[in-house]
This record gives C-alpha cells, sequence and structure tokens, in this order.
C-alpha cells in the first residue's frame, strides 16, 4: 500500500465533498433565509444559540462570530438548557438551533420550552422532515448528499455547511447593521487585528524613550543621548521643533569622512527634513511608511512639537509587520 499516496487522497476527497457541501448551501440560501435574517436584525435583545453533540461546538463558534461582528449572542447547551440553564432566555431574545438531525431527545425536549416562552426559532438544520424543522419559525436548510467521513457518518460535511451557514448570517447581520472597522477594533482591541485597526503611533511613542539634542549640541553629547536612549537615532530640535535626525549610522559616517570631530555640533551632522508622521496616525500605516522609505525609525508629532519615537522593531513586536 502507497500509504503516502492514500493520505494526500483521502484528504483531497475529504475537502472536495466538503467543498461540494457549502457550494451546494448556495442554492438553498432564498426568501426562507432572507426573513431568518430579518427576524435576527428586528431582535432587541440578544441571540440565543443552541445544539447538541458536535452541532454545540459550531454552534459556539457561529456565537463567537456574532459577538465579534456586532451582535449580541450566547451559548446554550440544549441538554443543560431543560436543567436550569432556559433561564439565560429572555423575552427580547431570538433563538438559532442547530441540528443535523433535528429529531434528537435534547432537541426535541428544548423546542416547546422555548416556544411556551414566546420566542422565535431559526432552525439551522439537516433533516427538512424533522421535528425541528416542523416546528421552528424559520428554516435555513443544511443537508448535505452524504458525509466526508462516509464510511463512520461522522459529522463533517453537516457541520462544516452548518459553521458556513453561521457565518453568512453573521456576515449579512453586520453589513446590514452597518458595522465597521472602528466598530470591530473596539470588541478586539487586544488582537493583532484590533491593533491594526485601533493602535495609534501616539500611543506607542508614549512607551519609547524620546531622545533629543538641539541643534548646538556638541558630537559627545548627542552620542551619549543616542547610546543611553536605545532607540537608534535623536531628533534635534530647535525649540520644540523637529528640524532634523541623527541616526547611529550617520555617526559612523561621519567619523570615516571627518578626521577632525571635535567642533562638530548635531546642526553639522543631521540629515534635514526627516520623515515625521502625527500622533493620531495607525501604527499599522506608519510599518509601511517605514518599509517604504527603508528606515528605522519614524519621528512622532503633535500639534506640530516632538512628541516621540518610534523604532520599526517595536512595530514588528505588535505584531503590525503584514
Amino acid at each position: 500500500m502507497d500509504t503516502e499516496n492514500d493520505i494526500v487522497k483521502i484528504a483531497k476527497q475529504t475537502l472536495q465533498i466538503e467543498g461540494d457541501s457549502i457550494l451546494s448551501g448556495i442554492e438553498k440560501i432564498g426568501k426562507e433565509f432572507e426573513s431568518a435574517v430579518q427576524l435576527l436584525l428586528s431582535c432587541k435583545g440578544r441571540i440565543i444559540v443552541t445544539g447538541i453533540g458536535k452541532s454545540a461546538v459550531i454552534a459556539n463558534k457561529v456565537v463567537a462570530t456574532l459577538n465579534s461582528t456586532g451582535s449580541p449572542a450566547i451559548f446554550m447547551h440544549a441538554a443543560e438548557a431543560v436543567h436550569g440553564d432556559l433561564g439565560l432566555l429572555l423575552s427580547e431574545d431570538q433563538v438559532i438551533c442547530i441540528s443535523n438531525s433535528g429529531n434528537s431527545p435534547e432537541i426535541k425536549n428544548l423546542i416547546p420550552f422555548i416556544k411556551s416562552r414566546g420566542n422565535q426559532i431559526v432552525a439551522i438544520v439537516g433533516n427538512m422532515e424533522s421535528y425541528l424543522a416542523n416546528q421552528a419559525d424559520y428554516v435555513v436548510d443544511s443537508t448535505v448528499k452524504k458525509e466526508a467521513c462516509s464510511f463512520l457518518e461522522a459529522p463533517t460535511s453537516s457541520t462544516t455547511l452548518q459553521l458556513a451557514l453561521g457565518d453568512a448570517i453573521a456576515v449579512c447581520l453586520a453589513q446590514v447593521k452597518g458595522f465597521s472597522n472602528e466598530d470591530f477594533a473596539k470588541s478586539h482591541p487586544g488582537g493583532a487585528l484590533g491593533k491594526k485597526l485601533s493602535l495609534t503611533i501616539g500611543e506607542m511613542a508614549t512607551r519609547n524613550e524620546r531622545p533629543a539634542v538641539q541643534k548646538n549640541t556638541p558630537l559627545k553629547e548627542l552620542i551619549y543621548e543616542i547610546s543611553s536612549k536605545r532607540m537608534g537615532a535623536t531628533v534635534v530640535l530647535e525649540g520644540k521643533k523637529v528640524v532634523g535626525i541623527i541616526t547611529d549610522g550617520d555617526i559612523r559616517r561621519m567619523l570615516q569622512k571627518q578626521e577632525n570631530v571635535a567642533r562638530l555640533i548635531a546642526e553639522d551632522i543631521m540629515s534635514i527634513a526627516p520623515k515625521t508622521v502625527n500622533a493620531n496616525e495607525l501604527a499599522q500605516a506608519c510599518f509601511l511608511l517605514l518599509n517604504n522609505n527603508n528606515i528605522s525609525q519614524v519621528i512622532v508629532v503633535e500639534d506640530n512639537e516632538y512628541a516621540g519615537m518610534v523604532h520599526i522593531h517595536d512595530l514588528i513586536k505588535e505584531g503590525l509587520a503584514d
């Protein structure tokens, strides 16, 4: 047996079957799906997502996606709901129930209690003749022709389609609501994506030393300023206004060219018109500025005055280097 080729073949078949299952879901999107989304758009409370078994795992992911895209949601395990967790369900909430068979005992026990409380149900269900499909207010069809793991009938294609349909609902809700990048950043402040959308270069500058000398600062003092502040450069100021920059590379090049350096001052060595950015600029954009100009430091200004310096290594550490 050619084990390596068999593994590659099985993996490709799995992805092909699951991909086909998702594509089959496109044909099932229509008025019923639109009505289900409209119901969830009108929800004044939370979207409660429930399921059992593998569908419960998918439900948890759908909840995470809804929450991160502007639709408050809570997971409620179908088995635990009838043992007290049904208290999560408030009068203004709406319910998404995910089940492949639509006939599991836990689902059959739960649905009457939800309906008795007046909450409406959107079913993502793989059996259109099931109890859940018949009891739900709106039905999203997640029927698949076969599971990718067909010899065991393990949930594979069915859960893949459930997940894709949950994503489709979340994206529809977000776009119709006008959920923006700024809104997304507010709910993702700690992640790399949130940083790209919200972290300003001014915030980063406050964490660093602020190397600075005046135009008439002697060479010895400016070298000390560069080495002690550990930014690889120092800004040259005239009062509080930025007029130049001196990097450690500038110092090395100057020493190679000049024999008498005793009387040199910052003004003699500095590069004029250095790159500066306003403190409220996004840090992600500043990484592109540094990268495109092949420089290692960017000078941050606020109200036309020196506010600090950020090194490219700072941006890389924040995960902004792409």
